[in-house]
């Protein structure tokens, strides 16, 4: 069954991934917005999520959770999966709409909704995390909220005047910026090739890191296993020794010279014995002897509380 613990690893793998793709995503935005209020904002959240990428990784580090092999793979996929789309996106961010302000109002309105993303995840994090009692966990997903809501309500107020720059551009006929100037296909092919260089070395990874669990596993299910049959070997001996006991006991005589004594003398020594003794004598008697009269003097004596021990036909 899944703990919170395994859940909290796995939130912060996803968290982590967001923010790896995130990066690609907004260095080719950059590389496409002119200088200014919006491009100082991309620029700022950009050292933001490289701040915000390096300490959900320390944290993961700071858990020391044990990967087990769904949770590599699923961990390292979802990692594979940002890369891929910032992969994907780069040169259509570059390519899409009919001008330059067109793209810029685009790239906010996608960075928006990644924002919107990011906050729901550290939201979830956030209280899964409380509920785990794990505080710093708890504290670093509220702190990267904060910036990425702090981030979104930048955007949005950015959202007027690019949209304004969009009308001025493709209805007004007054562009306000040149697209070829800021390098963005420059950068764009930078983006692709190093995103592909990192699905590469994150495929490799995961590959490494998947043999490296697997062999973990193995370990431990065999140790496991050593263990199980060491304990089952102890308890098999410790019940052969008990029951090799208990047989001895029960064919020591229950007290001395019994056998050299007449049924009469050991009915009348009966008197003596303690409970546990009586039950010696009946269990003694049934397996050697059999006398009759030793029996259900055995019987009444302890009260005729184990009504098991009934007298089999035998001498007297």
């Amino acid at each position: 069954m899944t703990t919170t613990e395994d859940k909290i690893v796995q939130y912060l793998n996803e968290a982590r991934a967001m923010e790896l793709a995130l990066v690609r995503t907004l260095q080719a935005h950059i590389a496409m917005t002119p200088s200014g209020g919006y491009r100082r904002i991309l620029e700022r959240h950009l050292r933001e999520t490289r701040d915000h990428a390096d300490r959900v990784g320390r944290r993961l580090s700071d858990l020391d959770a044990a990967p087990t092999v769904a949770g590599t793979v699923y961990g390292i996929g979802q990692q594979l999966a940002g890369q891929l789309l910032a992969l994907g996106k780069a040169p259509l961010d570059v390519l899409r709409g009919a001008s330059a302000e067109e793209k810029l109002l685009k790239n906010a309105k996608d960075e928006c909704a990644t924002e919107a993303l990011e906050i729901a995840t550290y939201d979830a994090l956030e209280q899964l995390a409380l509920r785990a009692g794990d505080k710093p966990t708890a504290r670093l997903a509220a702190d990267h909220r904060a910036d990425e809501e702090r981030m979104l309500r930048a955007l949005r107020q950015q959202l007027p005047a690019l949209t304004d720059a969009v009308v001025g551009a493709e209805v007004d006929g007054r562009p306000t910026f040149d697209a070829g100037r800021t390098g963005a296909a420059q950068t764009a092919q930078r983006t692709v090739r190093d995103t592909e260089r990192n699905v590469s070395d994150a495929v490799q990874g995961t590959t490494r890191a998947v043999r490296r669990a697997a062999a973990d596993t193995r370990r431990a299910a065999a140790g496991a296993v050593d263990d199980a049959a060491g304990a089952a070997r102890a308890a098999i001996g410790s019940s052969a020794t008990s029951a090799t006991t208990e047989e001895r006991e029960e064919q020591r005589q229950p007290f001395a010279r019994y056998d050299e004594l007449n049924a009469d003398r050991v009915v009348g020594r009966l008197d003596a014995l303690t409970p546990a003794q009586l039950r010696h004598v009946a269990t003694y008697e049934r397996a050697h002897k059999h006398r009759r009269t030793v029996l259900e003097a055995a019987e009444r004596k302890r009260g005729g509380t184990e009504h098991g021990d009934r007298a089999p036909a035998g001498r007297r």
